[in-house]
């Protein structure tokens, strides 16, 4: 018996969610049945932010995903050079202070 696994998949995305949303942090927490990444865009001078976007994965998918990210960055890289690594520079999560003024 020979089984067709020319199956395809179909994916669509409304104008609104292929602009995209824009986070320079991302925020990982786990229980034994999910992982949680909540992505945030911090502005210096603000005192607060807002979780912008939250996806919940099983463990099977986050290790997955954790697996595709490292394959594309991975190919970026060969293509672009590598990335320079920011562990160094402490960002301060709460960018408290003065507002910028021009």
């Amino acid at each position: 018996m020979e089984t067709n696994n020319n199956t395809q998949l179909n994916i669509e995305i409304s104008e609104d969610m292929a602009e995209g949303t824009y986070a320079n942090l991302a925020i990982i927490t786990h229980s034994h049945a999910e992982f949680v990444i909540d992505f945030v865009n911090v502005m210096p001078g603000t005192p607060k932010s807002r979780v912008k976007s939250r996806i919940i994965l099983t463990p099977q998918h986050a290790k997955r995903f954790m697996k595709a990210l490292i394959e594309n960055i991975d190919r970026f890289e060969e293509a672009n050079g590598d990335i320079k690594d920011l562990e160094e520079v402490q960002l301060p999560l709460n960018f408290g202070g003065p507002a910028a003024q021009a």
